[in-house]
């Protein structure tokens, strides 16, 4: 929220001389966010200047220039620059004519940008400042041609300061506004703030004489709720105010005055009705909608709409409705997106002249579901969705009035209508102990008491304990607990002491987090960067990247999703580390090893979520929160990676090494390390990999049992190439719960021997649908507990082998803990393993 500091003096007292330095310390100390400050970077001299003449002159480029004589001091006096009181300057705009005022920008002075303004020859002259451009001052986008006064209804004085006539004088304070404070995004709401910082008076715009009675006779016009389709049981509006004002004559220039304070506060200007409905919603918190009278057929009906329906709104996007959608319908159909944004069909132009104003109050909650809905966050959604006090719209749709009155030369019409269903704020019993437990401070009961009815709010006793009935523009205050916090910031954080609270003992980490730290610092160790994407994903990543076992078990879909393209919650790590690998190929990163350490979402297939939730102050029994803990569906973690590109880059000596399974693999098997088990890959499918370069992963624990736990191998390249990623890309998910499971309870580091090693080479000629690894776990098991290690080498598939057939060559090596090997006893050993792989796969050794 920007705040033009002249604005904020109308209703609270600035000292004079207050910097917006220190009007922002002041809303820091309430607990508001300090950001930006914002100002017109533009400094004088400039003047109000009047065109006696100019003469147009071609030149050789096409273009005609205007040498100007423009008088910019009265006469006999001299320039505020020390010049003469006729300048001439050059100017390639010709939208003005002599007797028109302008704003000139004399020597020395500045422009944002920044741009300095001097004296300089130009087109066969000396042009001694600059005729400006609402654009060149700051004031809006327009640049076809020079500032006319005339068209702000000005006719100030020849020689006059432009900077404070136009309001370029003044300076805005920026302060982010949390969610929970919807009221702060309002001049109101933050004059009442800087109030509770500093005590000065505060004077609530809301109040302003003749704005309240004329908005409480208003009478005539038909409007109707029909929403039969409430969400959460809330209906979709609570207030609808509507006034008339006939006659505007929406040709009247926006004062200038406006137009600055509505450029500090971000709002760019429009047209006078247009700007005039801004200003009060930054004024007063309370967004306003604007009709053509006469564009309306009938009154107006506030409903859900029609599946399918569509609004032309006032961007000119045709919208398809959703059911869910609240809108704003007259007897032709629908005319806004309550809240939102406005219809085309009922838009106010030029033309217009009798105007139907609109301030309504909406659920927060279907508001902000529609503007995601539409992708149409607007300024009147922002405050919907944080609130609006339900009790200003009477006075806002009185304050439009006045201004059109006043400036557009409108007059009131008794027509129009207030219909007010809003519900009182209930109020909060707040025990008088309970700040000081919750707070840590004792503070007064004067101090509570003037705290409470500071921020609005009434306060009355009732067996000891305090009543408090929240002011309607607070509806963040819902219990005892955003009460005591109330009192601490209006008193002053200031009070609350700064102790540091000593940790209770614990036992430290539990196994499964050290476990899952050791696996998350080995692959960093090897590497590989951590990654956290989000946990939303689309249908169709689901199905494309979950397990198959898990196939027919819907995903979770989220009821208000962020991205309405990504509305589930995963099943798998690995669309996140996809959409992460794209990202970074975008960036020009080629080369990744990725993982991500998570968990993801697999529902049971019943019913998720509860009807209601237990509130009170009671603890909830152990039956309701097993209950409540059956709606939430299971969370496992898992772990992925991927890895693309050349993970051994090309160096003097050594050629780069692209990607592929194998470095899937050799993740797979450091992260079995770390936890202490093996894990061995088995020939598989999978939905989105290559066919023969897949494996599932299958876990073995120390009772033998083997447990799958994931998959790993290279996309499907017709699958890589449709996600923007290189044909090659190596990945793999584990279960890293169902791995922990299986691990033991304390990964020992084995004996290094002193002895040395006796190494030999064992080939075996074996079928060739016989997969490699079935046959290396059948030499481990029979070469016993000598063969300290085996590694596959080779895989020969040719010439001198029976049809059908392959050979596989492994590299042994033994050891004994007590003694050296004999070469008899290696050998031994070696023939033990080839023994068992021909009792259990025909397996011989190749001559």
């Amino acid at each position: 929220m920007r705040v033009p500091l002249s604005w904020l003096g109308e209703y609270v007292d600035l000292e004079p001389g207050t910097t917006p330095e220190e009007v922002h310390a002041a809303l820091v100390s309430v607990g508001l966010e300090e950001e930006e400050i914002h100002s017109f970077e533009i400094s004088g001299p400039v003047v109000v200047g009047e065109v006696l003449d100019f003469v147009e002159e071609p030149q050789s480029n096409g273009k005609t220039i205007r040498w100007c004589q423009v008088r910019v001091a009265p006469e006999g006096e001299k320039a505020a620059d020390g010049g003469d009181a006729v300048h001439g300057i050059v100017c390639g705009a010709r939208n003005f004519f002599p007797g028109d005022k302008v704003v000139v920008t004399l020597p020395g002075s500045v422009l944002p940008g920044p741009f300095p303004i001097a004296a300089r020859k130009t087109y066969g002259h000396v042009s001694d400042g600059m005729i400006a451009s609402a654009r060149e001052l700051g004031l809006g986008d327009e640049h076809d041609g020079i500032l006319r006064l005339s068209t702000l209804g000005l006719d100030p004085e020849v020689g006059a300061d432009a900077i404070a006539l136009l309001g370029l004088d003044d300076t805005a304070v920026e302060v982010n506004v949390t969610p929970d404070r919807g009221y702060a995004f309002s001049i109101r709401g933050i004059a009442r703030e800087y109030s509770h910082a500093t005590g000065a008076a505060f004077r609530d715009p809301a109040d302003a004489a003749g704005i309240l009675p004329a908005g409480a006779h208003a009478h005539g016009f038909s409007v109707a709720i029909d929403d039969r389709a409430p969400i959460r049981g809330r209906s979709g509006a609570t207030v609808f105010v509507t006034r008339v004002v006939r006659d505007v004559d929406g040709s009247r220039p926006t004062p200038a005055w406006m137009i600055a304070r509505l450029k500090l506060a971000g709002i760019r200007s429009i047209s006078l009705v247009v700007d005039i409905t801004n200003y009060v919603m930054l004024e007063l918190g309370q967004p306003i909608h604007g009709y053509d009278l006469d564009k309306l057929h009938g009154g107006i009906v506030v409903r859900r709409a029609h599946q399918g329906e569509t609004l032309v709104t006032l961007d000119d996007q045709t919208r398809t409705l959703d059911a869910e959608d609240l809108v704003i319908t007259d007897d032709s159909g629908p005319i806004g997106l309550a809240g939102v944004m406005g219809g085309a069909s009922t838009e106010i132009g030029a033309e217009t002249s009798n105007v139907l104003i609109e301030a309504a109050n909406f659920d927060p909650v279907s508001i902000a579901r529609t503007a995601r809905r539409h992708k149409l966050p607007s300024e009147a959604s922002k405050r919907f969705e944080r609130g609006v006090d339900p009790r200003v719209a009477v006075a806002a749709a009185g304050r439009v009035v006045q201004l059109l009155e006043q400036l557009a030369g409108g007059h009131a019409d008794a027509l129009g209508s207030v219909l007010d269903a809003a519900e009182a704020p209930e109020a909060i019993r707040l025990p008088r102990t309970y700040i000081a437990s919750l707070i840590g401070v004792e503070f007064t009961d004067d101090e509570v008491r003037g705290a409470l009815a500071e921020i609005g709010g009434a306060v009355s006793e009732s067996d000891g304990d305090l009543l408090v009935v929240p002011p309607t523009w607070r509806p963040d205050l819902r219990d005892k607990s955003d009460l005591a916090e109330e009192v601490a910031r209006i008193v002053g954080y200031d009070r609350i002491p700064s102790e540091l609270p000593v940790a209770p003992p614990g036992r430290g980490l539990t196994r499964e987090q050290k476990l899952r730290r050791a696996v998350a610092q080995t692959l960093a160790d090897n590497g590989a960067t951590e990654i956290l994407a989000f946990p939303f994903v689309s249908e169709k990543a689901n199905d494309l990247f979950g397990s198959p076992e898990a196939g027919g078990v819907p995903a979770v879909k989220l009821a208000n999703a962020l991205d309405a393209t990504a509305p589930y919650l995963r099943t798998a790590l690995l669309p996140g580390l996809v959409d992460a690998a794209k990202r970074n190929l975008a960036r020009g990163l080629v080369d990744l090893s990725i993982y991500e350490l998570g968990t993801v979402f697999r529902p049971s297939g019943d019913g998720l979520g509860s009807e209601t939730l237990p509130l009170g102050a009671a603890l909830p029994s152990d039956d309701v929160l097993a209950g409540l803990n059956a709606g939430i569906p299971a969370q496992p973690r898992h772990l992925a990676g991927l890895v693309l590109g050349h993970p051994v880059q090309k160096q003097p000596g050594q050629e780069a090494i692209a990607a592929g399974v194998a470095d899937a693999l050799t993740m797979v098997a450091q992260t079995a390390a770390a936890l202490g088990i093996e894990v061995d890959p088995v020939q598989s499918t999978h939905q989105a990999m290559h066919p023969g370069r897949t494996a599932q992963l299958i876990a073995r624990g120390a009772d033998g049992v083997e447990v799958p736990v994931g998959y790993a191998g290279e996309l499907l390249p017709a699958l890589a190439e449709e996600l923007d990623l290189p044909r090659v890309v190596a990945v793999f998910e584990l279960d890293l719960d169902a791995l922990i499971a299986v691990a033991p309870a304390d990964v020992v580091a084995g004996t290094i021997s002193g002895f040395p090693a006796a190494t030999q080479d064992l080939s075996l000629v074996v079928r060739q649908e016989v997969p490699a690894g079935d046959v290396k776990r059948a030499v481990q098991e029979g070469a016993g507990a000598l063969l300290e290690h085996i590694r596959l080498v080779d895989d020969y598939r040719g010439h001198g082998l029976p049809a059908g057939h392959k050979s596989l060559t492994f590299a042994l090596r033994f050891r004994a803990d007590d003694r050296t090997l004999t070469a008899a006893e290696a050998s031994e050993a070696k023939l033990a393993g080839a023994a068992r792989a021909e009792e259990l796969f025909g397996a011989h050794i190749r001559d």
